[in-house]
């Protein structure tokens, strides 16, 4: 399957589930939704995660990409991390921590898969490119 846009690339749709599981946690949680700080932190770095798979896709060199994959596999991080004040906090369920906590993990995981076949085949390519 050829990928022609952002929205092909399975690390990015897999980056929505957390960010629509954490919209959902904070809509279900009134504490958590008086919250300010949490709530946005955790919201903002499950979208920046997403958004910065986007972004990275519409740049014009892997090396720019692979930067951008690097900063949503940190945001999907910070999501995890914050996922840990919000169970703490008791705003969320074991269960709601696991989904969370897990799909973050999974992003993080395709991104760096991505990121390592986008640096063999930019080896490849410079490799090929090498005059005999």
């Amino acid at each position: 399957m050829k990928i022609t846009k952002f929205e092909d690339l399975l690390c990015w749709q897999e980056a929505r589930v957390p960010v629509n599981t954490v919209y959902a946690a904070i809509r279900n949680s009134p504490s958590f939704q008086k919250d300010f700080r949490l709530s946005g932190q955790i919201t903002g770095a499950a979208i920046s995660s997403m958004s910065n798979i986007a972004e990275g896709f519409s740049r014009r060199s892997n090396k720019e990409f692979i930067q951008y994959l690097f900063i949503s596999k940190s945001s999907a991080t910070e999501v995890q991390s914050e996922t840990y004040v919000a169970s703490d906090q008791k705003y969320i369920s074991q269960e709601i921590f696991e989904k969370i906590y897990n799909q973050a993990e999974k992003v993080s995981k395709l991104n760096s898969g991505f990121i390592t076949y986008l640096l063999d085949n930019e080896k490849r390519y410079k490799k090929s490119r090498k005059p005999n």
